[in-house]
């Protein structure tokens, strides 16, 4: 569920895509309104369509870390270099279908900060194996080296 501000700006690329594979089809002056929409007004129209598909507080499987958080040097955004590839960014997902009861799997997803390139990697649960196997998958899958991660810095990460 993009803000306004990020999907704004690819609103031209979508449309392009879902009527090149028939998945639209739309009236010229709807698709000159959707390409001229601002990002304050995607927001304001999307506004009741995401309160009604949020759930409670919202869910989150990020807890605050303690454990390794003093061990753990952390970077703040400015301190990156983020010129130099190899800095990446790591982001840990829960595919629960909606009910957080029981097994199902995650993904980690990790981005590099300055050629923003992605690698997901689903892994079983968010057991450090799980987590370490992938770290180590995406370093043999990278096209330069990997020289830091910086995740949310929630616990399940580490």
């Amino acid at each position: 569920m993009p803000c306004g501000k990020r999907l704004s700006p690819f609103l031209p690329e979508i449309i392009l895509k879902l009527e090149t594979f028939g998945e639209i089809e739309m009236k010229s002056d709807t698709k000159q309104k959707l390409l001229s929409i601002s990002a304050s007004t995607i927001d304001r129209l999307l506004k009741p369509i995401k309160e009604k598909l949020r759930i409670g507080k919202g869910r989150s499987f990020t807890k605050p870390g303690t454990l390794f958080k003093h061990q753990i040097p952390i970077k703040t955004f400015s301190e990156w270099d983020d010129s130099a590839p190899g800095y990446l960014e790591a982001d840990l997902v829960g595919h629960d279908g909606g009910n957080m009861q029981g097994e199902f799997c995650f993904s980690i997803n990790f981005v590099d900060v300055a050629t923003c390139w992605d690698e997901p990697v689903a892994i079983r649960n968010k057991a450090q194996k799980w987590v370490t196997d992938a770290t180590d998958t995406v370093r043999g899958r990278l096209p330069f080296e990997m020289l830091g991660i910086d995740s949310d810095n929630g616990s399940s990460i580490y």
